[in-house]
């Protein structure tokens, strides 16, 4: 099991205000910063850039809020599940489970191993069957599984093709299985509590209850591994408890268990790169319950590459760009939704972007502004260190404080994972990876191959200069570019835009830095 060192209960609530106030603060330092720029506006081209950093700031502001309401109010959650839990009842007959795992090229080895881990499963042997669905194009990997699935009486499915990926291969199975519900693993997850059935099942006495989501984690790994998971952890201990509370906690593919009846009336998964989010979405409109249950029961494989994790958050965001397109058509076919559960879904499709697309268009817009005619971009060194000139200082705090709001992670892997080396890892991360989340959405709104073409990452791309440039040429163009406008600007006295521009550069330049130390 995951352990880590947790604030006291007494002191969450004061903590989540706190933070929660400084982020407003931040948010309202854009808009002061945006006011600034109209009353200093003083032709078409300086409107233009305040009218556009307004938008950026309120965009930027909205889910700065979203996201401390969400915090905040994740701090009840478990006295909302303790209420749940009191109310169930040990299992009096237990249902027929299919334990599924889907798996593509993976090694055999580990899938396997984890196999082995899920047979050993606290349940009725003849109430519960696996079923390992395999998607593999290498010949070697598919014989090696369906030679391991005949000698432990597993149900071995394997598809020529990977037609709507692993929701295909889920639908598939579907047609062919009996069991009541489904429980499904990836690959790459080992179980670590035996009575994941026995403990979860209960839940599903409600009968409008459709899924029920467990908490993912990733084992301990390299430092790089671990903060990723505490990457991913945030989710899962903040947004999800809130978004439970709307009844729109999200399935996240594995990890959790389906009521196989609710999943027929919902038409299967839809065949997306992300089913979980559109099978979450889809049980919420056909009047269907979701539960989240904030406990580990498995731990997946550490992600060690960056390689590994730049290709999970392409498709994440291919994933969730396609979502919002969903979203819309669907909610307005159906208007079932209500406005909290809206927010919740239109927060999620455009998570990423806003840690993406719209982290570039600050970028962009910031070079604009530091060579325009505003005040703050003409003030030189000796004025930037000048008492009188505090207010020019706070309006530079004002510009970067789109920045700064990214330092939520650092302050509450702080908190809660008493580390700010690896809050200061996840700040870094979403700059770093804002380019690729960019081309992803960008892929996703042409409708492109949903897959990245990287080199796969291997022991000996650690270290390798030349695999990192030819991986991030965009990041380093962008950087280079911030660089050379940073030091025009201070070859022109503006010290601000030298200090704005060098800032983002180095960012950005840290998809190099990690692609080359970690591979």
């Amino acid at each position: 099991m995951v352990t880590m060192r947790t604030v006291s209960i007494s002191d969450g609530l004061v903590i989540r205000f706190i933070t929660v106030i400084i982020f407003v603060i931040l948010s309202i330092a854009g808009f002061v910063f945006s006011a600034y720029m109209f009353i200093e506006a003083n032709s078409t081209y300086t409107f233009v850039l305040a009218s556009i950093f307004l938008s950026l700031s309120l965009f930027a502001g909205f889910f700065n809020v979203y996201a401390s309401v969400s915090y905040f109010r994740s701090y009840y959650y478990t006295s909302y599940l303790e209420r749940i839990k009191k109310s169930l009842k040990p299992l009096r007959k237990y249902p027929t489970v299919a334990v599924v795992v889907p798996t593509y090229n993976e090694d055999p080895s580990n899938v396997k191993k984890n196999m082995e881990r899920l047979m050993e499963m606290d349940y009725p042997k003849d109430k519960m069957k696996l079923y390992l669905l395999d998607d593999s194009t290498k010949e070697n990997i598919s014989k090696e599984l369906s030679l391991f699935s005949r000698k432990n009486g597993i149900a071995y499915i394997h598809r020529d093709d990977r037609a709507g990926y692993k929701a295909g291969a889920l639908n598939n199975m579907l047609n062919k299985s009996k069991e009541e519900f489904i429980a499904i693993f990836d690959s790459d997850e080992y179980l670590t509590n035996k009575r994941f059935l026995k403990e979860l099942l209960p839940y599903f006495e409600d009968p409008a209850l459709s899924y029920l989501q467990t908490e993912k984690r990733y084992a301990k790994g390299t430092f790089f591994s671990d903060a990723v998971d505490l990457f991913d952890a945030f989710f899962f201990k903040f947004i999800q408890p809130h978004r439970a509370l709307n009844n729109t906690a999200l399935f996240a593919g594995s990890c959790g268990i389906i009521r196989k009846s609710a999943l027929v009336k919902i038409g299967g998964f839809p065949e997306y790169v992300i089913e979980d989010t559109f099978f979450s979405l889809e049980s919420d409109l056909h009047n269907f319950k979701g539960l989240y249950v904030p406990e580990v029961y498995a731990l997946g494989a550490p992600i060690s590459t960056y390689t590994a994790l730049v290709k999970q958050q392409w498709r994440y965001n291919y994933g969730d760009t396609q979502f919002i397109k969903y979203f819309f058509k669907r909610s307005m076919n159906t208007g079932k939704i209500s406005s909290m559960s809206m927010m919740d879904y239109w927060t999620h499709g455009l998570g990423l972007n806003y840690l993406s697309v719209i982290l570039i268009m600050f970028t962009i817009l910031s070079v604009f502004i530091s060579f325009s005619t505003i005040p703050f971009a003409h003030m030189t060194i000796k004025e930037f260190f000048q008492a009188s000139y505090l207010s020019a200082d706070l309006e530079i705090f004002g510009g970067i404080a789109f920045v700064l709001s990214f330092l939520a992670p650092v302050i509450l892997t702080k908190i809660y994972f008493k580390s700010v080396k690896k809050g200061f890892m996840i700040f870094v991360l979403n700059f770093a990876l804002a380019v690729v989340r960019t081309k992803a959405a960008i892929a996703a709104i042409f409708m492109k191959d949903p897959s990245i073409h990287w080199i796969r990452s291997t022991d000996k791309n650690k270290n390798n200069l030349i695999f990192a440039v030819r991986n991030t040429k965009t990041e380093i163009t962008l950087a280079a570019t911030l660089f050379v406008l940073g030091y025009v600007a201070l070859m022109n006295s503006n010290i601000a835009g030298w200090i704005w521009l060098t800032t983002y550069g180095v960012l950005y330049f840290f998809a190099t830095i990690l692609l080359y130390k970690y591979g």
